[in-house]
């Protein structure tokens, strides 16, 4: 699989004590080159402010260039929208992670397949105007947004994170649909199921679980599994763009759903054939959580596996999945 990185994306708080360091992708990308998977690694560039304003407004990007400037060496602040620390080199790199995903966009597109953007910041929970949570531009997006507006197609975007993306939701519709499971109650209290419809040109789909008592493995797979290919065969996306957080994995230091890591490779698998069915090939991995360096590099490596193995999901049993979620799930497969 294509991954598009370079080390431009690990100048973002590099040297300052976050959860978001530079070693989540440096670590990524190790491992890939230790596995023979790097073959394909592309580099990164800078997005263009008219490319980021797909879906943040100018004024916003003025506001992140400006403070980021302001600051210097060894100096870090939050953005005065939200709870969102940058430092010197931030905008540069969030830049670059726009970049780096409309690389991977672009070779998905013209070459019908699967690419993994390897970035950071992350973006999910990114609204227009607004930085929160970690994220500076919402990358999953400005992709999904470009190639609604440039192929005039519908697109999808699926986000398996621990945490809701709120951003990505607040920007979805017109062509571009929404659908994603997250822990609740979780950060940032946002994903209300009532809020759910399902209609070909902007569906929105939000699973909460429970984060109190977690999922089981099976469980998790269950419903991505039945809720993407419903959701699929109704939206008939020209494009999947898969926000891939993977904070749900048992043991991480931010989410924690108690899920194993084995589940990376069931949806690699399971978004080859969602993508090969519906999308003529086209699907863009965009990382988002995922704050244990050593279990993120596997698990972004077992899902490229999975993707490119080209083998069907594992079955699972409907009763695996929780009450709660399995009858959201319905409600969507009735839609």
């Amino acid at each position: 699989m294509l991954v598009a990185y370079d080390d431009g994306l690990t100048t973002h708080l590099n040297g300052v004590p976050h959860p978001e360091r530079p070693d989540r992708v440096r670590v990524v990308a190790d491992e890939l080159r230790r596995r023979g998977m790097f073959g394909e690694r592309v580099d990164t560039r800078v997005a263009r402010p008219d490319e980021i304003e797909r879906v943040h407004p100018a004024s916003y990007i003025e506001l992140v260039r400006r403070t980021c400037a302001m600051l210097g060496p060894n100096e870090a602040t939050d953005l005065a929208t939200g709870d969102v620390m940058v430092d010197a080199g931030s905008y540069e790199a969030a830049a670059r992670a726009v970049g780096a995903t409309l690389v991977a966009l672009d070779a998905a597109v013209t070459g019908h397949r699967g690419t993994f953007a390897l970035v950071r910041p992350p973006g999910h929970h990114a609204e227009p105007a607004r930085g929160m949570g970690f994220c500076v531009f919402n990358n999953a997006m400005i992709a999904a947004r470009t190639y609604a507006q440039d192929e005039g197609k519908r697109v999808l975007v699926l986000d398996f994170d621990y945490h809701h993306g709120n951003g990505t939701q607040a920007a979805a519709g017109g062509g571009v649909s929404y659908a994603g499971s997250h822990a609740a109650p979780a950060y940032p209290g946002t994903g209300d199921p009532r809020d759910n419809r399902v209609a070909a040109d902007a569906a929105l789909v939000n699973i909460p679980i429970d984060a109190r008592r977690g999922i089981a493995t099976e469980g998790f797979i269950g419903i991505h599994t039945r809720m993407l290919r419903a959701l699929a065969d109704r939206v008939r996306p020209g494009l999947l763009v898969v926000s891939a957080g993977y904070d749900v994995v048992a043991g991480d230091p931010v989410g924690d759903l108690g899920v194993d890591p084995s589940f990376a490779r069931q949806m690699g698998r399971l978004i080859r054939e969602v993508a090969d069915e519906y999308c003529d090939g086209r699907a863009v991995f965009v990382l988002e959580g995922g704050y244990d360096p050593a279990t993120l590099a596997a698990c972004v490596a077992e899902t490229i596996l999975g993707f490119e193995e080209n083998t069907e999901v594992e079955k699972t049993d409907a009763e695996a999945i929780p009450a709660a979620q399995r009858a959201l799930v319905r409600e969507v497969e009735a839609a």
